[in-house]
């Protein structure tokens, strides 16, 4: 597990998801997906589970430059911990 702190760019449409369990969809866990451009030109994909998927999707659009807190995963996704603008 390694912990980053990154800031960048919004460059993609934010896309929020029902996680679906045994053919029905589990209301309480969501999801968002979006990639994140960084200052020296990468592209970072990332997301985010449950209040903090919400905050993303109501929050934030594309074009926006935010601070991320999160968890770099084994797919070299960032799993979002804390989230702001900037």
């Amino acid at each position: 597990m390694n912990i980053c702190f990154i800031i960048g760019k919004i460059i993609s449409e934010i896309k929020f998801d029902f996680i679906i369990e045994n053919n029905t969809i589990n209301k309480d866990i969501v999801t968002t997906r979006f990639k994140i451009l960084l200052e020296n030109g990468s592209i970072i994909k990332v997301k985010a589970y449950g209040k903090i998927a919400e905050k993303c999707f109501q929050k934030f659009v594309k074009s926006d430059i935010v601070s991320i807190y999160g968890i770099l995963n084994s797919n070299g996704e960032l799993e979002i911990q804390e989230i702001d603008l900037l």
